[in-house]
């Protein structure tokens, strides 16, 4: 990336990491400028013009996403934004709801119990956190007054205003496989249903034109750890590794039996 727009976008970011590191939560950018950020610096999908076009774009898209405040309730009660972590060209993309208490004070998506259990989840399929994507659909955690502790679930209205930035990093990765962690997930990215996840999960569905499985949260299997149900979420991850042609050894068929 040597051209003088490149150069200007990576100093930007060393910038704004700077602020952050000194405890600056909130930079004024004037609304020309984010109407300047939000429109395509190309016409052609980054995607088709190759890895550093993908990086460029998703650092474009990053700078966009940090200072938003279309939900001011929760730029007002958050510590970090959550924007995703993981490779730009992943095969595989893993998309919860929101980031909890310690994803907002570390800035990055399933770090706490949930998380380490999700990490743990795809070593046992053979990959590592670096070599998928890993979202949420909102990129704040949701708010919780007068509560100093505990999460809630995302509004309907916060889903559907955050939503784009998800959409935007989907494009951006084109995944072969998205997987929908809980009935939070599903909901946001499927719309309501009558079958909820206990029905749904297993069942592979569409989202923008890309296979998704739908599977329980790692929290759930936190608060219930029967065998049957870990069984159930690795089923749902062998038809992931089927999907994507990755190899399962014997032992990892028989996980959880």
């Amino acid at each position: 990336m040597s051209d003088p727009y490149h150069h200007l976008l990576e100093a930007t970011i060393r910038h704004l990491e700077q602020l952050k590191g000194r405890g600056i939560r909130f930079v004024p950018v004037s609304p020309q400028t984010l109407a300047m950020l939000g429109q395509d610096r190309q016409a052609a999908p980054a995607s088709a013009q190759g890895p550093e076009a993908v990086a460029a774009a998703f650092a474009q898209l990053r700078l966009q996403v940090m200072p938003c405040v279309k939900c001011a309730h929760l730029a007002a009660t958050r510590k970090n934004v959550v924007f995703g972590v993981g490779a730009v060209n992943a095969k595989l993309m893993f998309i919860g709801e929101a980031p909890g208490s310690d994803e907002d004070a570390q800035g990055e998506p399933f770090v706490g119990k949930a998380g380490q259990l999700l990490t743990r989840i795809i070593q046992a399929m053979g990959l590592t956190r670096d070599s998928v994507y890993i979202a949420n659909i909102l990129k704040c955690r949701p708010d919780t007054p007068g509560q100093t502790s505990g999460n809630r679930k995302p509004t309907p209205q916060e889903m559907q205003t955050c939503i784009p930035y998800l959409h935007r990093q989907i494009d951006l990765i084109g995944p072969k496989v998205i997987v929908a962690l809980g009935a939070t997930a599903v909901e946001g990215l499927l719309g309501k249903t009558t079958q909820g996840i206990t029905r749904l999960r297993g069942r592979w569905q569409t989202y923008r034109g890309i296979p998704l499985m739908p599977t329980y949260h790692p929290a759930y299997l936190l608060r219930n750890q029967s065998l049957s149900e870990k069984r159930k979420v690795w089923e749902d991850m062998l038809e992931v590794m089927v999907k994507l042609a990755m190899p399962a050894t014997e032992k990892q068929r028989n996980y959880f039996l």
